[in-house]
């Protein structure tokens, strides 16, 4: 139990079925942009959260036939023999840490293309594919169900033969099949699958009783249930179809694991949401089923966790991204170190790995993906090579992390920022509108380095070239960070505006410095992550009349990645803001700017008293490229290496950043590897 006995509940032993879990950590399945293409990679990711204390760990949705091929997005499968030895890898280095092994087996139904396998899509009617691909799914007929069943019954059985201690049936998030006989938005039907409620939930009923007649001896069967979508009266609802679910079907799983559909609505920023956005919609479900809930809801407090389970809203405390923010979260709370808690701050960078196809990342954790091709612990380093002085110039994501691990490998660090305040471009940011708990990364940082003795913190602090040189540190990072372009270069323009050098031009450093905006202003946004969408929102607070123009055909639009795209236009439009899409700022005048469509070229002018550039921003690399011109007098003060990371050797997110830091520490006098990751690679077999 925990050291004091505060947390004890959290880890006590529950039982699922014919299993039990250690605790009441649970990590229920989620993408990692790795699946079947990264075999070893998602096993040691998978078993670092095993290893971390999380008592049930769950790999993501399983394929179980080619006719749920959601490709490019990369998931594992099971839909035949030659796929069970991936999964037995899996399972065997999550149990190796005494953790249950859980699988999400699931078809899409009318959501998989089938890109790559070229079957036919499958639903409940026939219906249109929910993305911009020309497909429709076939209606299907009473054989293609039965056969859908025998493709859950044989997976169920390969998870088993695997070792899996607990299957999913997946009827979540807007993609499982159940959901889609579930919903009327999708369910036509008028046979015994289709029109009542009884009938639209036939088919979840059976894959749960098929699931449990083919491998409930040994396996819990689980359901991941979407009990509301916010779709209206055509959709599930929590308090309708959602809660007769519940009633009718309650008994018959050994777990339930709920949430909101779609993945939009289960996984929202922290821009959106707060910590346990999902409880208006789940909180009666343990009212209406004996059997063990797991509820979500990015919790990284202990004592809201505690909460929930003592008054019996959940069983299993479940967590993604809070998982992914910290692995070892569960050992923290065991071991009464809540202040080395990782907390997640909400900003879906890793959401974005897999919806670009690329593996997981995480703000907070620069490790997470790295478990096997880089063989980075997330609460382990290297200890130090020799005794030498490190000092590193910024405190902004780079410099803090870099700091920390340099420091935990035993160096004796000297940190200079240039600000009175720790936290760069984080410290800025985090005081801007629905990005209050990205100061996390700053805040959780600080906190351990003011308990080190091996590091020493100098506040306002700008050294120059000159300076670093005399203080006698045998290696320098420079961790100085970006400023944002005022001359309106981007990806859109190559060169700068005409006429940029204006007094009524600004960018978001000015807005983040306190310089006031007084006037109508017109935001050019050619960056497309967050940051004018933010400036947009912030100064229609303030009631400035604000159009926000964009060469891209929605605002924000890499936003769309992180999930947050749609949330972001309509806050913009509910609050005023004038929108212009597909539209490039050309000249900026002393009262207007001209404006031009990107597709056809067509110019007009547009009143504008004051001009927000966010195009691009530049790397703060002055001192850096002064040292290193004076290169040869390295040896002259004891300077062994001068290094540049993160936004000040090339802009990027601040989780770029604050992985570009803990790559330093990492390989501070190391070898430099030929590779910087080892591969997976593609072994030939000779198919029989």
């Amino acid at each position: 139990m925990t050291k004091t006995g505060r947390y004890d509940v959290l880890f006590e032993e529950v039982k699922i079925g014919p299993v039990s879990a250690p605790n009441r950590f649970y990590s229920v399945p989620h993408a990692a942009g790795m699946g079947d293409y990264y075999p070893q990679a998602n096993a040691a990711f998978r078993a670092t959260k095993a290893a971390g204390g999380w008592g049930t760990v769950s790999v993501e949705e399983t394929e179980i036939h080619p006719s749920t091929d959601i490709l490019p997005y990369i998931m594992p499968r099971l839909m035949e023999d030659a796929d069970i030895p991936y999964h037995e890898n899996i399972v065997a280095q999550i149990k190796q840490h005494g953790a249950l092994a859980a699988v999400e087996l699931a078809h899409n139904g009318l959501n998989a293309a089938n890109m790559i396998s070229r079957e036919v899509p499958l639903g409940p009617s026939g219906n249109v594919f929910n993305e911009y691909y020309p497909v429709q799914s076939k209606t299907m007929s009473k054989a293609d169900i039965k056969q859908l069943l025998v493709w859950q019954r044989n997976a169920a059985l390969r998870a088993k033969q695997a070792g899996y201690d607990i299957v999913y049936i997946y009827a979540a998030h807007g993609m499982g099949m159940p959901q889609h006989f579930l919903s009327r938005r999708h369910n036509r039907r008028t046979d015994e699958y289709g029109g009542s409620f009884e009938n639209r939930a036939r088919l979840l009923k059976q894959m749960i009783e098929i699931t449990k007649d083919a491998v409930g001896d040994t396996c819990a069967v689980a359901v991941r249930f979407g009990i509301e979508d916010l779709l209206g009266a055509d959709g599930i609802s929590a308090k309708e179809d959602g809660r007769a679910v519940l009633e009718y079907l309650g008994e018959l799983p050994d777990l339930w694991d709920v949430n909101l559909s779609d993945w939009s609505n289960d996984s929202i920023s922290s821009r959106f949401s707060s910590a346990g956005h999902q409880l208006p919609y789940t909180n009666e479900v343990k009212q209406l089923t004996s059997k063990p809930v797991v509820g979500v809801g990015r919790y990284t407090s202990p004592d809201q966790m505690l909460s929930l389970v003592k008054n019996g809203v959940i069983d299993l405390v479940g967590g993604a991204r809070p998982s992914i923010a910290d692995p070892y979260l569960p050992n923290k709370v065991k071991e009464d170190r809540l202040e080395e808690i990782r907390e997640c701050i909400g900003c879906n960078i890793c959401v974005s790995g897999d919806i670009t196809h690329t593996t997981i990342r995480c703000t907070q954790n620069p490790t997470v993906g790295e478990e096997w091709r880089k063989q980075w612990h997330p609460e382990q380093i290297k200890g130090q090579t020799s005794n030498s002085r490190i000092l590193v110039v910024g405190s902004g994501p780079t410099g803090l992390e870099a700091t920390y691990q340099l420091a935990k490998r035993g160096y004796q660090v000297a940190l200079a920022e240039a600000d009175t305040e720790l936290g760069g471009r984080v410290h800025q940011e985090a005081k801007l509108p629905g990005l209050a708990e990205w100061i996390r990364v700053k805040d959780y940082r600080e906190l351990l380095l003011r308990t080190m003795s091996n590091v020493d913190i100098y506040l306002a602090n700008r050294l120059t070239a000159d300076d670093i040189l005399h203080l006698g540190f045998d290696h320098i990072l420079l961790a100085t960070g970006a400023t944002w372009r005022r001359n309106g270069i981007g990806r859109y323009h190559y060169k700068p505006l005409p006429r940029w050098q204006q007094d009524h031009v600004y960018t978001p450093d000015d807005v983040m410095a306190g310089t006031p905006l007084t006037d109508s202003v017109v935001i050019f946004d050619d960056d497309h992550y967050y940051m004018a969408g933010v400036m947009a929102e912030l100064l229609a607070k303030q009631g400035l009349q604000v159009t926000l123009v964009t060469t891209a055909p929605l605002v924000s639009i890499w936003t769309e990645n992180t999930m947050e795209q749609h949330r972001i236009q309509a806050r913009l439009m509910n609050l005023g803001v004038r929108l212009q899409t597909q539209t490039s700022l050309e000249q900026i005048q002393e009262d207007q700017v001209t404006l031009a469509c990107t597709t056809t070229g067509d110019t007009r002018q547009l009143a504008a008293k004051q001009v927000l550039l966010v195009t691009s921003r530049q790397a703060n690399d002055e001192v850096y490229l002064q040292l290193m011109a004076r290169i040869d007098e390295f040896g002259d003060y004891g300077i062994q290496s001068v290094q540049c990371a993160g936004d000040a050797q090339a802009p990027s997110t601040i989780a770029a950043a604050v992985y570009a830091g803990h790559r330093y520490a990492r390989g501070l006098e190391e070898p430099v590897p030929a590779m910087p990751y080892r591969r997976e690679r593609i072994a030939l077999v000779e198919q029989t």
